[in-house]
């Protein structure tokens, strides 16, 4: 599928003006908030001030109304940078189960303040301890009590919910034992933290990059009625299509963090001499390099392809699978091939790779560990018996 000219040419402009706002946030700032474990509070200020987390918005409630290709454009340029585009990526995404699945109240009520950034929307609640990617078989639960529903359960790995003023919650609205298949009795809702601050224990984990993930403990939380995304019961349903947006978004991450290393590693071959020659001569650093580079460029076809179907009727769903895929394994080889061109100077912490480095493992494993996406393709696309 080609970009045709128009759009080409606005996706050029996006680049143009990410690449330049990036400027004022060199990998000085970013390797600060890394040592630190902070989140890039004034970053995500000036991305939203000039618009660009609401780019997927529809422009009657503020956004800009542009498509998932000009968005995963935004978060690739920031990655490529040297910045995280992590620390605000949920903000684009996370609100497309409400702009297509909540009632026209709802849209008016959120989305013009959270395109301006009065409301952050960036906690996506769904993942628990003892469920993991078995969704279907979350213990969290929604009760109904008149005109609001009273929540109690566990959720872990919920990004930025320090940061949020809103989570999208998944919840069990109807006992497992009473549902007819597994993806039924489940629920989406918008949970005020703010409003009920008292209600929900936020619990910050220490991991391996500053990511801003947390523990969350949810005692007899109060959710009003007006709150519940779609029909009860239908949740399961209504946020895998948010999912296949947000696949496609990471993709684009990995193919920017992929595109950071080859960068890097490139410009370094050229200028580090050994033995009287740039390493970049030595074909022991050339074809890594050549191949990661190739990846890239694979993976970034894959990523435009999907975001296009995705954006022409919202199909592209397993071409989002393979994109994140696709990426999240080049861009890993690319650090891998970075790591080995800096050789021991790629350690130190001024360089940046070892910052990257640690990153760019992330996606992986997240939002999708990438064994299930080889199962979705062995079983849904090749036809393969299920292997679990």
């Amino acid at each position: 599928m080609l970009i045709d000219k128009e759009r080409q040419e606005n996706i050029d402009m996006i680049k143009k003006s990410i690449k330049a706002l990036c400027e004022e946030f060199p990998e000085s700032y970013w390797r600060e908030k890394d040592d630190n474990k902070a989140y890039p509070e004034e970053f995500i200020e000036k991305l939203t001030e000039e618009g660009w987390l609401s780019v997927l918005i529809p422009e009657e409630y503020g956004g800009s109304g542009l498509g998932t290709l000009e968005a995963g454009i935004i978060l690739e340029e920031i990655n490529r940078s040297g910045g995280n585009a992590g620390a605000g990526h949920a903000q684009m995404y996370t609100m497309g189960a409400l702009l297509r699945h909540g009632n026209e109240e709802q849209k008016q009520r959120f989305l013009p303040k959270i395109a301006t950034g009065e409301l952050r929307l960036q906690a996506f609640g769904v993942t628990e301890p003892t469920a993991g990617s078995d969704t279907t078989n979350i213990d969290t639960v929604a009760v109904r009590e008149g005109d609001k529903y009273i929540v109690n359960g566990q959720k872990i790995w919920i990004s930025r919910s320090q940061q949020s003023d809103l989570m999208l919650l998944l919840a069990r609205t109807t006992p497992k034992k009473d549902v007819k298949k597994k993806t039924d009795g489940l629920s989406i809702f918008l949970l005020d933290l703010n409003d009920q601050k008292d209600n929900v224990d936020i619990r910050p984990i220490d991991t391996m990059i500053n990511h801003s993930t947390t523990e969350v403990f949810i005692e007899n939380a109060e959710i009003p009625v007006e709150n519940l995304i779609g029909e009860e019961g239908k949740g399961f349903k209504y946020i895998l299509s948010g999912m296949n947006a947000e696949r496609m978004l990471i993709a684009s991450e990995s193919i920017g963090d992929g595109k950071y290393f080859i960068d890097k590693a490139v410009q370094y071959a050229n200028e580090r001499v050994v033995f009287n020659r740039p390493i970049g001569q030595n074909q022991g650093v050339q074809f890594p390099l050549a191949t990661s580079f190739m990846e890239i460029e694979a993976a970034e076809l894959m990523r435009d392809k999907a975001a296009m179907l995705f954006d022409e009727g919202g199909k592209g769903g397993q071409e989002a699978n393979m994109s994140k895929y696709l990426a999240s394994e080049a861009a890993w080889n690319a650090a891998n091939a970075a790591m080995d061109a800096y050789g021991g100077y790629g350690l130190a912490k001024e360089y940046g790779v070892e910052r990257k480095f640690r990153e760019a493992r992330l996606y992986k494993v997240a939002p999708i560990t990438n064994n299930l996406i080889l199962s979705f393709v062995s079983q849904h696309i090749l036809g393969l018996p299920r292997s679990f």
